[in-house]
């Protein structure tokens, strides 16, 4: 199969693209440092206990995404990313809406469910960045829509931070109108990037997440580098699982600090996916980047594990920054594996499959930290780290799988 020429489209629909990712991040990161707090508050300050609501909260919130991203996807490539990427807005708005007011961690956990289903924005953007963009310059491409997300995180969580401070619900509100202006600027601005001749008949059998699986097997380049990205992204559910309580009951810090740290880790995000990603894939070649990256991820995982203390643990960010390197190059090689009218399906069968991964990452990783902080464990509170030590080791794995199944197609079947 040949492949297709990008869509051209104009400069304004990719800057509100990258707005959409700083913005959706923006509004994510604002809630990050105020989420645990606020499922911790319904269970009286017990950390333990919060610790576990909170896993099971992410590992639903993956269920939701295991189940929606395949029906989303399918529809992007049927009528198109425009509609698909503002109705998401629309509902993942008028979620944080319903988390703001939840009266009760009940409400609170329909809000995850919803927001699960909804969360659809970053997969559809990348679809639409595929459409538009020649196969050779995806994978700068991708750092930038990186560098976008490092940005949005540089504000968001310090945002929140802050604005916890005066209550843990305003940076929900935050959200909401942050996430429901973006939906109004793109229903202006946004001009749809997949023209009608390349677009695919709706089918239930691919808009379910067996349809999905069926996909990826029919593509045997998807099947390992999915495996890859499987690994890397279990590995990932450490830091939003366990981060901010990890963070307080090891170093004392607040949401302040913990939203000044995830700025941080923003900024290094940032500056390497629109300083490092682009230059050092045309310089490694996208299979050396994949696996540069992984080590990356080892190592900083390995750092925030034994970290002990607060400052050692900041030692880390750089290194996990420089993981980035492995996104842009590792999406470049996937989008690679299918023609223009099944990048929606792409996507959406991606973001299918993490959202499995997420029913497993943070119960692990809640479930790692609750036992070695509990007093019913053998070395209480002595290795508090032992959920950034089991990321190491599947991050370490996903590196081994990607020595074999990371290679770039030949071009005349992209």
């Amino acid at each position: 199969m040949r492949e297709q020429p990008a869509t051209q489209a104009r400069p304004a629909a990719i800057a509100f693209i990258l707005i959409t990712i700083v913005l959706d991040v923006l509004a994510f990161g604002a809630i990050v440092p105020v989420l645990p707090k606020l499922i911790e508050s319904f269970h009286a300050g017990d950390t333990a206990r919060a610790a576990q609501t909170y896993g099971l909260f992410a590992t639903a919130w993956g269920l939701m995404q295991f189940l929606a991203s395949p029906f989303l996807g399918v529809l992007s490539d049927r009528f198109g990313r425009r509609p698909v990427l503002l109705l998401s807005l629309l509902g993942l708005g008028l979620d944080y809406i319903l988390m703001a007011c939840a009266p009760t961690i009940g409400w609170l956990f329909v809000g995850r469910l919803i927001s699960g289903a909804t969360a659809a924005t970053y997969a559809t953007a990348a679809a639409y960045i595929t459409d538009v963009t020649p196969s050779a310059k995806r994978a700068a491409a991708f750092g930038y829509v990186g560098a976008a997300w490092g940005a949005g995180f540089i504000f968001g969580p310090a945002l929140g931070g802050v604005l916890g401070q005066f209550g843990l619900r305003l940076p929900f509100w935050v959200a909401a109108g942050l996430t429901l202006l973006n939906a109004l600027y793109g229903w202006r601005v946004l001009p749809e990037s997949l023209a009608p001749p390349m677009r695919q008949h709706f089918a239930w059998r691919r808009a379910n997440p067996l349809g999905a699986l069926i996909f990826v097997r029919s593509h045997r380049g998807l099947i390992g580098l999915l495996g890859v990205q499987m690994l890397n992204t279990i590995a990932h559910y450490s830091l939003p699982s366990v981060f901010v309580l990890y963070a307080g009951y090891r170093y004392g810090w607040g949401t302040a600090t913990v939203g000044g740290t995830l700025a941080f880790v923003g900024i290094c995000t940032a500056v390497v996916q629109a300083g490092v990603v682009g230059p050092g894939v045309r310089r490694l070649g996208e299979r050396r980047a994949v696996l540069w990256g992984l080590l990356s991820s080892v190592a900083a995982y390995a750092v925030y594990g034994l970290a002990p203390s607060g400052a050692w643990f900041l030692l880390g960010v750089p290194l996990g920054a420089l993981a980035g390197i492995y996104g842009g190059a590792a999406q470049s090689l996937m989008t690679q594996q299918v023609g223009a009218g099944d990048q929606g399906m792409l996507q959406g069968a991606s973001s299918s499959v993490m959202g499995l991964v997420g029913l497993i990452g943070p119960g692990l990783f809640t479930y790692c930290f609750a036992e070695a902080i509990g007093p019913q464990a053998i070395f209480s509170g002595a290795l508090p780290g032992t959920p950034f030590l089991v990321a190491a080791l599947l991050t370490a794995s996903s590196f081994l799988l990607a020595l074999r199944v990371a290679h770039p197609r030949a071009a005349h079947v992209r």
